[in-house]
């Protein structure tokens, strides 16, 4: 992820601040409780925080699932190195929480803990967790919801760096079927998911190099002259960049 990308990540998008008064007591309780755990581990064993977080994972009332993601991304920020000791459970429980069917909080809080997480273990050894993150964020690049396309950008920008040679094949798909998304979310009603696009189109980028199989092809056949297009009217610069480096 660049420096870029970190800076996005370092100014989440506002969110309401008119909780009622006993929901975020509540939640600053428990985080209270998950951060003193986290502090003081010789009493109280990591491995029943992670029991309490995913008994709360699955529990039916959305605000707890929402809290237990919260509590993973505590624990990611607080203790890295114990959390990739505990690396497929935390995925695990990411994953369904990404694919929660009721709540857009759990979802966001879900994509932005992996975020974190996939930055402290430099996206290794994600087996088929990488197909079932890049499926589900894919879909959320359009959703309404601000946040959650914010969040989706950021995420599956960072998919891009960890695909490796293993996902290569498969990534470069989704970002073939994406790339009319990601056309459309450079002139974002939100600026900051506009920028977020325009930093993962660039990671994404070398996804986007056609192959040359056809040498009889000429050079402007080869380039892609709807993405050429609205880059050179709307982004030139993305398209100078596309071009440098030889991925148009």
């Amino acid at each position: 992820m660049d420096q870029t990308q970190r800076g996005i990540l370092g100014q989440p998008l506002p969110v309401p601040t008119t909780q009622p008064k006993k929901k975020r007591t509540s939640m600053m309780s428990f985080f209270s409780k998950v951060s003193w755990t986290l502090r003081f581990q010789k009493r109280e064993s990591l491995k029943n925080v992670f029991s309490i977080l995913a008994e709360r994972a699955q529990d039916p009332n959305a605000k707890k699932r929402h809290m237990a993601m919260r509590g993973l991304g505590a624990m990611a920020c607080e203790t890295p190195d114990k959390v990739r000791k505990y690396k497929k459970i935390v995925l695990d429980l990411l994953v369904h929480g990404l694919y929660d069917p009721v709540s857009a909080e759990v979802i966001h809080e879900s994509m932005k803990t992996l975020t974190i997480i996939l930055g402290k273990i430099q996206g290794k050894s994600l087996g088929s967790f990488f197909v079932d993150i890049t499926l589900q964020t894919r879909t959320l690049l359009d959703d309404e919801n601000d946040n959650l396309r914010y969040s989706a950008f950021v995420l599956f920008g960072q998919l891009a760096a960890y695909a490796g040679r293993k996902w290569k094949t498969f990534f470069t798909s989704q970002v073939k079927q994406t790339q009319d998304s990601l056309l459309i979310h450079l002139q974002d009603r939100n600026p900051q998911v506009a920028k977020a696009c325009k930093t993962t189109f660039r990671a994404c980028s070398p996804y986007l190099k056609e192959r040359k199989e056809n040498s009889f092809q000429t050079e402007e056949d080869q380039r892609n002259p709807k993405l050429c297009r609205q880059l050179s009217h709307y982004h030139p610069e993305l398209l100078q960049f596309l071009y440098a480096n030889k991925i148009l």
